[in-house]
């Protein structure tokens, strides 16, 4: 049965949660919140059986939608790699008549073991994330959908329990205010979106 008609939806989705102390944290900014539908697809499909169809409705049902994994080897793990091959599809996402999710706007929420200053192009990585997070933004993009910067969090590993939960804070601050944010003229100049989090943190 299909949740009840919220206007974010967040796709998680990590193999190994229990290990996970930041996501673990993170988490808990989306729960116990009647304007948000949690979606965790590793729970739901530990066989990576995708019913596609279930997950065309709920994308259907939201405005926003989240995609919130951890950054796997430059990229995202295997199970949202294949839900986005099997659910985005020719005809429905992109392409002729593919016009289903045109006008939402996504946003990719990404926890990374590595620092901020290895993202940098003289930094271990090489390359900045957004570099790394192309194919995504070109998903979005190929599929007409308001594509956010994303919200990361860098150096997973080493963040203590007071730094994790500023970026809870951060995070409940963007689910709160999403609508007007996508709005603000300079949205796209940021890298990262918790730039301009901060920012508004700031101002008030």
């Amino acid at each position: 049965m299909l949740p009840e008609k919220n206007k974010v939806l967040v796709l998680f989705s990590h193999p190994l949660l229990e290990k996970s102390r930041a996501n673990r944290l993170v988490l808990k900014s989306y729960l116990n919140r009647d304007d948000i539908t949690f979606h965790d697809l590793y729970e739901r499909y530990p066989d990576f059986n995708i019913d596609v169809e279930y997950e065309k409705e709920l994308l259907l049902q939201h405005e926003m939608i989240v995609w919130h994994h951890p950054f796997y080897w430059y990229s995202c793990p295997p199970l949202f790699k294949q839900w986005i091959d099997m659910v985005l599809e020719v005809g429905w996402a992109y392409g002729p008549g593919g016009d289903a999710l045109e006008g939402k706007s996504i946003m990719q929420v990404i926890t990374v073991g590595g620092g901020y200053q290895a993202y940098q192009e003289s930094g271990y990585n090489r390359f900045p994330i957004r570099e790394f997070l192309r194919p995504f933004e070109q998903t979005a993009n190929l599929c007409k959908m308001n594509y956010f910067p994303p919200f990361v969090i860098h150096g997973t590993h080493r963040l203590s329990r007071e730094q994790l939960m500023e970026y809870s804070s951060e995070l409940v601050l963007f689910l709160d205010n999403w609508q007007d944010i996508q709005y603000r003229p300079n949205l796209y100049q940021h890298t990262y979106i918790n730039d301009l989090l901060k920012k508004i943190t700031n101002d008030k």
